[in-house]
């Protein structure tokens, strides 16, 4: 079983996940001063391939935005998803249907159920972790 409040995700295990480059940001904002915008701008920096997910925006980075990760039509490994807790489930659903190696729930996101819902699809999931502070400690 896993803990409820604490990712148990090795160095070596992230640094393994922060191989992977294809990553849709679910939630990615247009605000540079929110960190769902500045962890994927980060992140598209140095090396990742980043594809924003947000209904309400057409482009973020000069990055086409996509309304659901459905949408999108190349493949994806990681879903990094930037939404309150509460709200992670039904994007959780949409991302499986794309067949990630990974989902990545930023710091201060956790769902129990969309965790094990995930993982019963083979997908590995983070939670509760952020892809720039894990990318900046074991770079």
């Amino acid at each position: 079983m896993y803990p409820v409040d604490q990712d148990t995700h090795t160095d070596d295990q992230i640094r393994k996940i922060l191989s992977l480059s294809k990553v849709a940001v679910i939630g990615m904002s247009k605000n540079p001063s929110k960190a769902a915008h500045y962890v994927p701008k980060y992140l598209s920096e140095n090396g990742f391939k980043i594809t924003p997910v947000n209904p309400s925006i057409d482009k973020i980075l000069d990055k086409t935005c996509y309304p659901s990760i459905s949408d999108i039509p190349e493949s994806v490994e990681i879903v990094e998803i930037f939404r309150p807790s509460d709200d992670v489930l039904p994007f959780v659903r949409d991302a499986i249907m794309k067949k990630p190696h990974v989902i990545w729930l930023q710091e201060g996101i956790h769902n129990l159920e969309a965790e094990e819902l995930a993982r019963q699809e083979g997908i590995d999931v983070v939670f509760n972790r952020c892809m720039l502070a894990e990318h900046q400690r074991l770079n």
